[in-house]
């Protein structure tokens, strides 16, 4: 695996986790304010969810990377057509 593809690889995974984690602990008002959504969160705690998001990323890139380069699963071809 090269640095680029790593870097996609952990960017396209670190995408699918923050929509996975985005949701957690997510609590809306019970009274919104006029003009608010009253689906807003009170308290979104993105920074909290970016760290999450981040420490699950670099665990699940590392067994990525470890697949790819044990030879585990091979995306090439044994021989060319």
């Amino acid at each position: 695996m090269t640095w680029f593809t790593g870097v996609v690889v952990f960017l396209i995974i670190w995408w699918v986790v923050l929509f996975a984690v985005l949701p957690w602990g997510v609590r809306t008002p019970e009274n919104p304010e006029t003009g608010h959504a009253t689906s807003a969160p009170v308290k979104p705690m993105l920074w909290r969810k970016v760290l999450v998001t981040t420490l699950i990323t670099g665990v699940l890139w590392g067994i990525a990377y470890w697949l790819i380069t044990s030879d585990l699963i091979s995306l090439r071809p044994d021989h060319p057509l």
